[in-house]
């Protein structure tokens, strides 16, 4: 590429690409509105009613467990709102990484996009793990053909189009929803106060019944809070897919949030109520356990929950994929990643940004370490959570007349909250599980390494997030003249 078809633009080059670039790079537009976004959102999280937060009682207790959710659950509602009045600006795939370029530059968009890249690459390959496990319990078959079975016929789906897609999310999601109805409700007959709290304290300092693990239980109970909302900030990842950003993208973000926060409240006190907590805290299918532990045995009830799970875990495993993919189709179409990984196809899927995560998914599926896995992902997900309230921050503050369809209640003061439990969560994920935080960023510098020595030196100009910077320089640069 000739020189007059490159400019350098803050410590980065751009090369200026032909219509035929954009037009090979085309997601279907008007497939979703509020309700499938709405959808979109506790498809992502709701593997995580099913099994995963249990863990936490075993590092925190119920009385740990429960400030870890109170405190998680507050971050991701200020995010939640933050985030509304972000994709509804700023409607584009690219979703956090789009936030962070237009706030904080190519490198702050690079460090959120591939956090975000990081969380949704690995968090299938964990719950495909836990996938594994049901259908060996409900079969007997499990293992690597059932993780490769499931990325076949899941991506193979999304390859087809977006909005079938989301249809049969919606509809699985709607199966799982169902279960944990009939999980609460089988549950609220064998409630009681007694049953959250059967932990025996330990010496820890600050122990008691209701912190038996102490303050340090309820600091690593954190990330364990997580896993009842990890995900749901991935919506404004399907802006250029929605009808109408401005109005769908706030109200899916917010009743998807509503609902997700109503089943954290119900799971955490009517299992372990209906159970105990010492029962459940390191089981891999805490739902049914506490069922059979609460009424003595198996029963149909233990049964539907238990297959039901599987629905649980197969939406959240369905519509990662979808985020993964449109993470990556952003960053590559921008050039920060190889561009052939935005190459879409006659249906406007991103194929190629489909199929090359589902198979580092499948590999690292294959490890059968599904905890750690989880964990990895977490750390992604923290700190883009970080990085993109640090943009909502910087934005209002910078741009302050920019055109915002909705505005977050409280402003920089809500967005300021979610910032500062992000950071105490990416502190926590180091107490979890050191090892998996320490391959996040090891993982992490590798990109950032590619960012600084080759890919900044040729991103694309036409791309939307870019275009959303260069307007705004030249109009700052026009009214400073």
């Amino acid at each position: 590429m000739s020189e007059s078809e490159r400019r350098t633009s803050g410590g980065v080059e751009y090369e200026n690409v032909g219509a035929d670039y954009m037009e090979q790079r085309q997601l279907q537009k008007g497939a979703a509105g509020w309700v499938l976004l709405a959808g979109l959102g506790v498809a992502y999280v709701i593997s995580g009613d099913f099994a995963g937060w249990n863990f936490g009682l075993a590092e925190g207790g119920w009385g740990g467990m429960l400030v870890a959710t109170l405190l998680m659950g507050t971050m991701y509602t200020a995010m939640i709102f933050a985030l509304a009045e972000l994709s509804s600006t700023i409607p584009t795939a690219g979703g956090g990484y789009g936030f962070a370029r237009r706030a904080m530059g190519p490198w702050g968009g690079f460090m959120t996009g591939t956090a975000i890249l990081i969380e949704y690459a690995i968090a299938p390959a964990a719950i495909a793990t836990f996938i594994g496990g049901y259908v060996e319990i409900l079969t007997g078959i499990g293992g690597w053909i059932v993780y490769l079975a499931f990325y076949l016929i899941f991506v193979g789906i999304h390859l087809y189009g977006v909005g079938e897609a989301l249809k049969v999310m919606f509809a699985i999601t709607a199966i799982a929803v169902v279960a944990l109805v009939v999980f609460v409700v089988g549950m609220i007959p064998q409630f009681e106060v007694a049953n959250l709290l059967d932990i025996e304290a330990t010496n820890a300092a600050g122990a008691s019944a209701f912190l038996p693990f102490g303050l340090v239980g309820l600091w690593a109970a954190l990330p364990y809070g997580i896993w009842f909302f990890l995900a749901i900030e991935g919506v404004p990842l399907a802006a250029e897919e929605t009808r109408d950003p401005a109005t769908d993208m706030p109200k899916g973000l917010i009743a998807g949030m509503m609902a997700l926060l109503a089943f954290a409240a119900v799971i955490l006190v009517f299992a372990p109520g209906g159970a105990g907590s010492a029962v459940i805290q390191d089981s891999d299918n805490p739902l049914p356990l506490a069922v059979e532990t609460a009424y003595g045995g198996s029963n149909f009830l233990s049964s539907f929950v238990n297959i039901a799970g599987l629905a649980g875990l197969i939406a959240s495993f369905f519509s990662i994929i979808f985020a993964y993919s449109r993470q990556m189709f952003a960053l590559s179409r921008a050039g920060y990643l190889p561009k052939v990984l935005s190459l879409t196809g006659r249906r406007r899927t991103p194929w190629v940004a489909l199929i090359v995560p589902g198979v580092i998914g499948f590999v690292l599926s294959i490890t059968g370490d599904g905890a750690r896995l989880l964990n990895i992902a977490v750390f992604g997900a923290t700190i883009s959570y970080a990085l993109m309230m640090l943009a909502h921050i910087v934005l209002r503050r910078r741009e302050p007349d920019l055109e915002r369809p909705y505005r977050t209640p409280g402003g920089v003061a809500t967005s300021g909250v979610a910032l500062v439990l992000a950071v105490l969560a990416v502190i926590a994920t180091f107490i979890v599980d050191v090892r998996a935080a320490f391959i996040a960023l090891g993982v992490y510098a590798l990109f950032l390494a590619y960012f600084g020595l080759y890919s900044r030196h040729h991103l694309v100009a036409q791309a939307p997030e870019e275009e959303f910077a260069t307007i705004e320089k030249a109009e700052s640069e026009l009214a400073g003249s």
